[in-house]
């Protein structure tokens, strides 16, 4: 044990918390927080609900307090954890949380936060839950975790140094956000105006400027479809090639840090393979899957796609591959999908035919890479600031594990903790 720190358990650091009896304790307006209202993320609330007494659901029972921390305990590998901030102080929480009042006698609650964040700990609860098909732990295994304490000077500048972190990367997300509002935007605007104000003529599924021809996908492009999983192969056919599944296919990029192998015949090599240019377009699920895709660039030798995934190869004389990427992703495309689609409750999808109808407004080759430099340039700095965001992410886990194993020591550093114990976000620590 690290001199001055002592062993506990979370329950030894905690105060006890209040339920809410709506029967004898009425409310008018206030915010619900259920699981899908906390963020595994960025671990903060993002989307409470406004609920009264009499519409909230049976499960808002547990009062919260400023600085409280809340743990899901459904499913808790998803880490749903939060640091409830003043505006939700006094408000109502799903029993589905384990809700953490720091005894600050004895524990800053930001460091019982960032306890609960650590590997060693969500590790130990995870190994706690049981049920297969609804994996949960309950409020006594989150509890009854054992921990290390330092002494409370300890603890703020072990908070500080990590709340600085997470600053940070809070700083990074909200470019992130402004760069895919400005896509948007700009998106919206160049294929309604196009590059010089042009005057717009009314389509279907928008306007368009007045001087762009509409084509038919399938009279400037070939249509792709993939291979299907599961089928039988002999094992003297069979080959075993990468692929892309929709989950490595983004709304505006490629996600190509998991992938995976899929059997198909060696006669069907050259029928499935993905080309340089083209555009891989999921087929549906979710409605914000529909339609959603990007460029492929010839990432990965011997790629294939999966069934659920179109390649679109555009014939280059007539369009643009990126181009046509960025329609898709447009307000215009985004209608087409919508409007053709094959739609469930939830769910929607496209097939072949449908996609092959697509009317693509096709300006000259010259103003379609002018519209493609000005969108790509905000994706390139996009991916930068996301680039940066991921290194802080690597470089929080990373500093949050050391420091809550005494690996690396803050005690005799000068550390401004300003940060926690005067924070207009959480509230004052007074500890």
């Amino acid at each position: 044990m690290i001199d001055g720190w002592r062993e506990a358990t979370i329950r030894d650091a905690c105060l006890k918390t209040r339920q809410w009896k709506p029967k004898t304790q009425p409310r008018g307006e206030f915010f619900y927080i259920d699981v899908s209202s906390v963020s595994n993320d960025t671990y903060s609330i993002t989307t409470p609900q406004t609920v009264t007494s009499h519409t909230a659901p049976g499960r808002a029972r547990r009062i919260v307090q400023s600085r409280d921390v809340i743990y899901a305990t459904i499913r808790p590998t998803l880490k749903r954890i939060a640091l409830v901030p003043p505006e939700y102080d006094d408000h109502i929480a799903s029993t589905a949380f384990c809700v953490v009042r720091a005894d600050r006698a004895k524990a800053i609650p930001e460091y019982l936060y960032f306890v609960l964040l650590s590997d060693a700990v969500s590790k130990a609860i995870a190994d706690a839950q049981h049920g297969a098909s609804y994996p949960a732990v309950t409020d006594k295994d989150i509890l009854e975790q054992e921990i290390t304490l330092p002494p409370l000077p300890e603890q703020k500048k072990i908070a500080a140094v990590l709340l600085k972190i997470q600053r940070a990367i809070e700083t990074q997300d909200k470019i992130i956000q402004s760069l895919r509002d400005l896509k948007k935007s700009t998106m919206q605007h160049l294929f309604t105006h196009g590059l010089r104000g042009e005057k717009t003529k009314m389509t279907e599924f928008g306007p368009i400027p007045a001087n762009w021809r509409i084509e038919i996908l399938r009279d400037c492009a070939t249509v792709q479809t993939g291979v299907a999983k599961g089928r039988k192969i002999a094992e003297h056919e069979a080959l075993e090639l990468p692929y892309l599944r929709v989950a490595n296919v983004q709304d505006g990029h490629l996600d190509l840090t998991e992938m995976k192998t899929i059997r198909l015949r060696q006669s069907e090599r050259s029928r499935f393979s993905l080309q340089d240019g083209d555009v891989v377009l999921t087929e549906g699920g979710d409605f914000d899957k529909l339609g959603r895709g990007f460029v492929w660039e010839g990432q990965i030798p011997d790629c294939v796609n999966q069934n659920h995934v179109f390649a679109v190869r555009a014939d280059c004389k007539l369009l643009r591959p990126h181009f046509l990427a960025y329609l898709a992703q447009s307000s215009y495309g985004k209608a087409y999908f919508l409007k053709i689609a094959h739609k469930t409750t939830n769910l929607a999808c496209i097939n072949t035919t449908k996609l092959k109808r697509l009317p693509v407004p096709i300006p000259d080759r010259a103003e379609q890479d002018e519209i493609v430099a000005s969108i790509s340039t905000v994706d390139a700095r996009t991916f930068h600031h996301e680039s940066k965001k991921a290194s802080l992410q690597d470089l929080f886990k990373t500093t949050l594990n050391k420091l809550m194993t005494g690996d690396i020591r803050v005690a005799d550093l000068d550390i401004d903790v300003k940060e926690v114990e005067v924070c207009p976000e959480r509230g004052v620590l007074n500890g």
